[in-house]
């Protein structure tokens, strides 16, 4: 499974958000390992940060 296609196709549909307090947030797959944080900021336009480690 490519889930990089998957992941950006649901983002642009929506599905996904940018917003860490969301439980679609995108960043979750770089957590669980899905995506890179380069990729994820290909998708979103925005460099990749983990909200965890800034509380």
């Amino acid at each position: 499974m490519d889930w990089y296609k998957t992941i950006k196709r649901y983002y642009d549909m929506g599905l996904y958000t940018k917003e860490p307090e969301s439980t679609m947030y995108i960043g979750n797959f770089v957590v669980y390992g899905k995506i890179t944080a380069e990729q994820y900021e290909t998708i979103t336009n925005e460099a990749y940060t983990n909200p965890k480690a800034t509380e």
